[in-house]
């Protein structure tokens, strides 16, 4: 499994050991909003490591209501979705709801005495595999689909977690 948290800038990926266990972090993309080269990589990460599953972090408001970073990850995964099905591979794409594991990534940092300059470089990363670890933990507990999948097409407009 593979874990996103994508932001304006930068996508961090995180990825599980094979048993599903732990999540560690993998490397942070550069947002490339013309090329999409960040999706290219994502896409190739999957083949190389036989990834069924993707979770996209799903930014929400601390009340759960849309943003327009909500917005953006829809539309991303969407794309990352369209992209997975044009090369053939059959990866499930699933949006998991993220509130604050940015937040909770700059603290952990902190807390680990990593100066704040330094934070950038490495936070989408940590809030990558805080997505994944979350979802490596709701599968501990018996839900083994967390998340909305994404399907090619996918509008988004409809979830329901």
């Amino acid at each position: 499994m593979l874990g996103v948290d994508v932001g304006m800038a930068r996508v961090g990926v995180a990825a599980s050991d094979p048993d599903g266990m732990l999540a560690t972090p993998v490397k942070t993309l550069k947002r490339d909003l013309k090329k999409n080269s960040d999706m290219t990589v994502l896409v190739k990460l999957a083949a190389e490591r036989d990834v069924k599953q993707i979770f996209v972090g799903l930014p929400r408001s601390l009340s759960g209501g849309e943003t327009a970073s909500t917005a953006m990850a829809r539309d991303y995964a969407g794309e990352l979705t369209n992209r997975l099905v044009a090369a053939r591979q059959q990866v499930e794409v699933r949006l998991v709801d993220e509130r604050l594991t940015t937040v909770s990534a700059h603290r952990s940092l902190r807390d680990a005495g990593l100066d704040g300059r330094k934070h950038r470089a490495v936070v989408d990363q940590v809030a990558a595999v805080e997505i994944l670890q979350q979802v490596l933990e709701m599968r501990r507990h018996g839900q083994f689909a967390p998340g909305l999948l994404v399907s090619p097409g996918f509008s988004g407009l409809d979830d329901v977690f």
